[in-house]
Formats: structure tokens, C-alpha cells, sequence
């Protein structure tokens, strides 16, 4: 198996067995990794920083405890990458933003120091939009992110990087954060599985903040088992993050073997009208059909208010990133800009001017104008009136069904640079934004593939810490839709 490049696209779950039964050694799997990153990474540009020799020291040490008879955890010699907004000691971490390069932090943020004491091996940095505020992968300080299916193709946003990579077989599985689709959307594009938990099921603490009530850390996977497996591992309350839940972390994997036979599946009418792609439309219908046959019975639903979610997510969201964005400013953090003797204010307008992209600053000011003295009651507290309406939908709705299926995007990825304007990009969000207001676990699956070869998902929302049912219904569809999706593999 040591020998066998099969190994690469393995599930991580498969990976650590291996490991821990010494069918291949970790070092041999980070080698292995390592080469595919400077094989093909050149085309996709996932990887903002690739920790060569820190990735290997690991594996070696990996190595020589399974080899004293040690016990290994559950992600044993896993090569994993991390999105770059995710905190980790002695490695760059940037938000793919100007502003703060060079900064390497001293600590490794919760979900990062869990999945080391796990045993997964840390390969690098992936690529975001700036801050995450993006659903392209258009918006990072080195540039745009490349579908590994079609590299003139966006892979989605704000994860682009680690969806792509974990497509293209450049790490076993990948963490991304997802605020408004950030996990979802690139895991439909790049053909992958990405979960987003319920808000505050996994510590933020670590993460560098775009809006502090929706961001949410979750798995980019291969395949339901891992996104399960490596959901267990980074779960859990944390008293260093005020948000998070103080629930035990789930038992996921006991998930995978239980049928759906009985399960309710919502389909909104919302999320099924307006300009929606028709193959988009035609493999959630073939998803939706598979749990239909495995037993599952569907219910027709509405949920009103999500015509309101996406001005409301622009509302709320910018806001709050304009109040986490203004600790970037040279004094207290972020790269300084200006010439020496230069005044305070200048000093602050050169540094924001230099370090900030074009998509940062606009968000920034859309927020700072929504919470002026003056506005606030009239956008930033109506907005979250909405939030509440949106949320008593999807309590209305989980009444009658266990889990909620629908499109993830209104269509497939889109060529690098084609969106006009900003707002059309915020449009690719519109099924993705109201499971963050409401704070509800959503998870993206493959079900299939346009006439062109680009990759579609279909979105499961379940009710608050039920990532369970997720699970479940998620690998039925994989399971049912594994015969025509296994051969195809992306060739970067």
C-alpha cells in the first residue's frame, strides 16, 4: 500500500487505518502529498504556505510511537490543510490579506490543536477570499483559486482553496469556515463533502473573525465518513470561545450505519423556484429521488422569509465585520503603511488603503454605514427581526420534516471572472445564507455532474445539533449516487 498512489485519494478514515495498522507509514503518506502539491499545485494555487519540513518531523514522530506500540488517535498520520484565516502556531497566517502579512502566530487556535491531538499532520495554509468575505476564491492577496475540474472555473468561496485541494487530492481532507456558504458552496463546486455545524458546536477560538454570530469551522472531505469523523474530532465546549455550546462533542460516526427508512425530507418551495439552473435542478431532484429510495418519505414545505435572507446576511454581515476589521489598522495590528513623520490619520488611510482589497473595504463600509447613528435601528436591528423570522421558518418547518434538502447553488461553478458585478457574486449565496442566520448545521454532498463535467451538490439543513441526521441522509445519496460518480476524478 506504501507503494500504491491509490493511497492519495483514500478516505482519511481509510488513510489512518493504515497508519495505525502500519500498512504505510506517515511519512510516506506526507511524501506522497507533498509531491502532488508540487506537481499540481502550480495550476490550482490552493496552498498559500506548504509546511514541508514540519509536515515530515510529524510523520516521523507518528511513525515511531506506532512503531513503540503506542496508541494512535483517530486521524492518525492524516495530511490535512487548513484555510487561512485559521490561527496555527509557527506557521503564516494571513486571511489572504495584505494586512497581515508575516504574522505567525504563537498558539494554535481549538479546532487546530484537536485535530493535531488526533494525530492529523498539518501540510499548510490554503488560500480564501480576503478575511473570507467572498464566494469565488476571487478575492485573495495572490490571486484567484482554480477549479481543479476546470481551471478556467472559480472553486467556490470563501474555502475555495481547501475545497480544491481536498478535490484535487493535495491533502486527505481539509478545515474551512463557512459564515454564508463558505464550506457549502466550494464543496458543490470542487465535488467534495463539506458540513457546516450548528453555530457554536465547534470553538471559534483560533479563527480570525469576518462576522462573530455566523462564522462557523467545519470539514472539507472526500467522502460522509470523514466529514463525520474529523466533526467528532474538532467538536466539543470550549471555555476560551463565549459561544460555545456546552453539549458533549456528537457521536457521528455511529451515524453512517443507520438507514433513513422513515426520515422526512423537507423540499422548500423557495429554494426549487426563480433562475435555477436546470441541471442543478435535475441532480438535487436525483438526490432527493435516492432517498426516496432507500425509504425515505418527502414533504413539501415553505420557508417565507428566505427572500429576506440574503439583504439580511448583507446587512448583518458587513456590520460585523466592520467592527471586527477595525483592530487592522498598523497600531494595534496589521501591516503599517506610510512614510516616516506621517500624521496619524494619513498613517491610518495608507495602512487601510494598502492592506485592504477591493471586496474588504466594500463590505467594510457597507457596515460601518448600516451601523451610523441614525441607521442602526433602521438596518442593522431590522435585520435581525428578520434573522428571528427566519429562524421561527425553519422551526416551523422541522415540525414536519427531519431534515431539509435543496439546491446549494443556483447553478455550477462559473468562469474566473465572469460575475459583473458584486451583487451577482452575492446572488450564488442565496440557498446557503439562511441556515447561518438560523445557526443550523448544512452540509453539501456530490449527487452529480453538468454535461460540461463540472461537479454539483445537493444541501442537507437539519435542525440544531443534529448533524446526525445529516449524516445519514448524506450517505445514503453518496451511496446511491457512488456508481456514477466514482470514476471521475479531476486531472489539474
Amino acid at each position: 500500500m506504501a507503494d500504491d498512489p491509490e493511497i492519495v485519494w483514500a478516505s482519511a478514515a481509510a488513510q489512518a487505518r493504515a497508519v495505525r495498522a502500519g500498512e504505510v507509514t506517515a511519512r510516506a503518506l506526507v511524501d506522497a502529498y507533498l509531491a502532488r502539491i508540487a506537481a499540481h499545485d502550480g495550476a490550482i494555487g490552493a496552498y498559500l504556505h506548504v509546511d514541508a519540513d514540519g509536515a515530515r518531523a510529524r510523520a516521523d514522530e507518528l511513525d515511531a510511537a506506532r512503531d513503540r506500540g503506542e496508541p494512535l488517535g483517530p486521524l492518525a498520520g492524516v495530511p490535512v490543510a487548513l484555510k487561512d484565516v485559521l490561527v496555527t502556531a509557527g506557521l503564516p497566517t494571513t486571511a489572504s490579506s495584505k494586512i497581515l502579512a508575516g504574522w505567525i502566530p504563537p498558539y494554535d487556535g481549538t479546532a487546530v490543536a484537536r485535530l493535531k491531538a488526533a494525530g492529523a499532520i498539518v501540510l499548510g495554509k490554503t488560500s480564501c477570499d480576503e478575511f473570507a468575505m467572498g464566494s469565488a476564491n476571487e478575492h485573495a492577496a495572490a490571486g484567484p483559486v482554480k477549479n481543479p475540474w476546470d481551471v478556467t472555473r472559480v472553486p467556490g468561496g470563501s474555502s475555495g482553496g481547501s475545497a480544491a485541494a481536498t478535490a484535487a487530492a493535495l491533502c486527505g481532507a481539509s478545515l474551512g469556515t463557512d459564515t454564508g456558504g463558505s464550506i457549502r458552496q466550494p464543496a458543490a463546486f470542487c465535488g467534495v463533502v463539506g458540513l457546516k455545524p450548528t453555530y457554536g458546536r465547534v470553538s471559534r477560538y483560533g479563527v480570525i473573525a469576518y462576522a462573530s454570530s455566523l462564522d462557523q469551522v467545519g470539514p472539507i472531505t472526500r467522502t460522509v465518513e470523514d466529514a463525520a469523523l474529523i466533526t467528532e474530532v474538532i467538536a466539543g465546549l470550549d471555555p476560551r470561545d463565549a459561544t460555545s455550546i456546552d453539549a458533549p462533542a456528537p457521536a457521528l460516526t455511529r451515524a453512517l450505519g443507520e438507514r433513513v427508512r422513515g426520515l422526512r425530507v423537507g423540499l422548500p418551495a423557495e429554494y426549487f423556484a426563480g433562475e435555477l439552473d436546470p441541471e442543478v435542478r435535475a441532480a438535487v431532484d436525483g438526490a432527493v429521488e435516492l432517498l426516496r429510495d432507500a425509504g425515505a418519505e418527502t414533504v413539501e414545505l415553505s420557508l417565507p422569509h428566505t427572500r429576506y435572507a440574503m439583504p439580511a446576511y448583507y446587512v448583518i454581515a458587513p456590520a460585523e465585520a466592520s467592527s471586527n476589521l477595525a483592530r487592522y489598522d498598523g497600531v494595534r495590528f496589521g501591516a503599517r503603511a506610510g512614510g516616516r513623520g506621517a500624521g496619524l490619520l494619513e498613517m491610518y488611510r495608507a495602512t487601510r488603503a494598502a492592506g485592504f482589497g477591493a471586496e474588504a473595504k466594500r463590505r467594510i463600509m457597507l457596515g460601518t454605514f448600516a451601523l451610523r447613528s441614525g441607521y442602526y435601528d433602521a438596518y442593522y436591528k431590522k435585520a435581525q427581526q428578520v434573522r428571528t423570522l427566519i429562524a421561527r421558518d425553519f422551526a416551523e418547518a422541522f415540525a414536519r420534516c427531519d431534515v431539509i434538502a435543496s439546491p446549494v447553488a443556483p447553478g455550477p461553478a462559473w468562469p474566473i471572472g465572469a460575475m459583473a458585478s458584486p451583487v451577482d457574486e452575492y446572488l450564488a449565496d442565496v440557498f446557503t445564507l439562511a441556515c447561518n442566520l438560523a445557526g443550523l448545521p448544512g452540509m453539501s454532498v456530490p449527487c452529480g455532474f453538468t454535461r460540461a463535467g463540472l461537479p454539483l451538490g445537493v444541501q442537507l439543513i437539519g435542525k440544531a445539533l443534529d448533524e446526525a441526521t445529516l449524516i445519514r441522509a448524506g450517505r445514503a445519496i453518496e451511496r446511491g449516487a457512488a456508481p456514477a460518480l466514482a470514476e471521475r476524478r479531476p486531472r489539474p
